[in-house]
C-alpha cells in the first residue's frame, strides 16, 4: 500500500468514526469557533489536571478534513504538559503551512500533510488545532 492511500484510510476512519466526539463533562477549559469560508464548526473541551490535559472532546460539524483532523488532535493531545499541548499545535500548523516535518511518532497527524496541496482545505485541517492553540495561549499569557 503507497503511503498516500495509508494516509487516505487514516482520515477516513477518523472523520467516520472520530475519537473523543462528544463533550467533556466536566471540562476546565473550552472553546468553539468557525471556518466561515466552508461552514466548519468545531467546540473543543477538555479537562486539565495537575498541568495536563486529562480528557478531551470536540463536537461539530464540517467536513471529513475538519472532523477527522479534530478526532486526530484529541488523540494527539491526551497526557500532554500543556506546553506540550501548545507545541504539538504550533508544530501541526508549521507542517500544514511551512510545509515542516513532524517526524514519524506522529502518524496519525502526518496522514493530514497532504492537505497542504489543497489551500481551501488547510483551514478546514487547522481548525481545531488553531482553536486549543489560541485558548492554550490566552492560558499561557493570564500566568505572566
Amino acid at each position: 500500500m503507497r503511503e498516500d492511500e495509508l494516509y487516505r484510510e487514516i482520515i477516513l476512519e477518523h472523520a467516520s468514526h472520530p475519537h473523543h466526539h462528544g463533550t467533556v463533562a466536566a471540562p476546565t477549559h473550552s472553546t468553539e469557533g468557525r471556518n466561515p469560508v466552508c461552514g466548519d464548526e468545531i467546540a473543543l473541551s477538555w479537562s486539565e489536571v495537575a498541568g495536563r490535559v486529562q480528557e478531551i472532546a470536540f463536537d461539530g460539524t464540517g467536513c471529513s478534513i475538519s472532523q477527522a483532523s479534530a478526532s486526530i488532535l484529541c488523540d494527539s493531545i491526551i497526557g500532554l504538559s500543556i506546553p506540550e499541548a501548545l507545541a504539538q499545535a504550533r508544530a501541526f500548523r508549521a507542517m500544514l503551512v511551512e510545509g515542516s516535518d513532524i517526524g514519524d511518532d506522529m502518524s496519525d497527524m502526518a496522514a493530514l500533510k497532504g492537505v497542504q496541496a489543497y489551500p481551501a482545505r488547510v483551514k478546514c485541517a487547522l481548525l481545531a488545532w488553531n482553536l486549543l492553540a489560541e485558548s492554550l495561549e490566552k492560558e499561557e499569557h493570564s500566568h505572566d
